[in-house]
């Protein structure tokens, strides 16, 4: 069988789903992990049974800056070692014998510094660079691996992988595409040259996440050209047009076409075209990757770690 690193799906949507907050707040999860810790741990032990072997930590919105935002700045230690540990809880729960916890990495993330999908005028490359370095700090002694997720500039990609490599990381990045079929990062900038940048820079593999599995279908054979490591994880998201800089995610509509079944079809074919690293982003539940795990042993493929 061939090896196919399996992720989880949507934590921080799913996170929110559960919560018992009547809107969402501007720090999404992070918000509801403070107020009911419970809910990570079970989203993250949903997304285990169903079969990921890779499982992202909850800290998607603890920027400095986006914590600062809210009151919150003195607690960006607690609050990112909170997201490691109670992944980590749910891993403990899900496999209660130590050797199959050996099965699953626990992945920090390096999100984007300000808010999904925006690139400020004056994004700078040092600035980026040090919040990224104080994220890889706070994580690193609790996780294997990291995720860079939804990048939508190279320069804010080249400092996280940069800061990364500083610190002794694999750097698994992931970039989101505009979904006009362009094949540009939402930036505007060509995927093109964000391959040749980043790939240059030490990227260990390249993904294409929180963008619709049909952006991705397009894009997915110029990674597969690369000659790096690829993969792809898509959200289920109407569109995220509406997510303008300030707004939450309440102002997001779910597509209602994307079933498991749906999703997997979208991602057995990122997996023809030589993906290597699968899994799912906003919108897509531990319903759809339970299919994907099931589809992807049936077709030959055995779901594992990202290292």
């Amino acid at each position: 069988m061939q090896d196919i690193a399996l992720l989880d799906g949507g934590l921080g949507q799913e996170i929110n789903k559960r919560s018992g907050r009547d809107s969402s707040h501007p720090l999404w999860s992070v918000q509801v992990m403070i107020e009911e810790p419970e809910i990570v741990v079970a989203v993250h032990k949903d997304f285990l049974r169903a079969g990921a072997r890779v499982i992202t930590v909850n800290n998607y919105s603890a920027t400095s800056a986006r914590l600062a935002q809210y009151g919150l700045a003195d607690r960006f230690s607690e609050i990112h070692q909170l997201a490691t540990s109670l992944a980590r809880q749910a891993i403990a729960e899900a496999f209660p014998e130590p050797g199959d916890q050996k099965a699953v990495n626990v992945a920090g993330v390096l999100p984007p510094l300000i808010a999904s999908y925006y690139v400020p005028a004056d994004q700078n490359y040092q600035d980026c660079y040090d919040q990224y370095c104080s994220i890889i700090a706070a994580q690193a002694d609790y996780v294997e691996v990291f995720l860079v997720e939804t990048m939508s500039s190279i320069t804010e990609a080249r400092a996280a992988v940069s800061a990364l490599k500083a610190a002794g990381q694999n750097c698994f990045l992931g970039l989101t595409l505009k979904d006009d079929l362009t094949i540009s990062l939402r930036s505007g900038e060509p995927l093109a040259r964000a391959i040749d940048v980043l790939g240059e820079n030490g990227a260990d593999a390249i993904c294409l996440n929180c963008s619709s599995p049909e952006t991705i279908d397009n894009a997915l054979t110029m990674l597969s050209d690369s000659g790096l490591r690829f993969g792809a994880y898509a959200n289920a998201f109407k569109s995220v047009e509406p997510l303008v800089l300030g707004a939450t995610v309440d102002s997001l509509d779910a597509r209602t076409d994307l079933t498991p079944v749906v999703y997997t079809e979208h991602a057995l074919g990122w997996v023809k075209h030589g993906a290597t690293i699968i899994g799912g982003c906003c919108e897509v539940g531990p319903a759809h990757v339970a299919h994907l795990h099931d589809r992807l042993r049936k077709e030959g493929f055995e779901p594992t770690t990202l290292v």
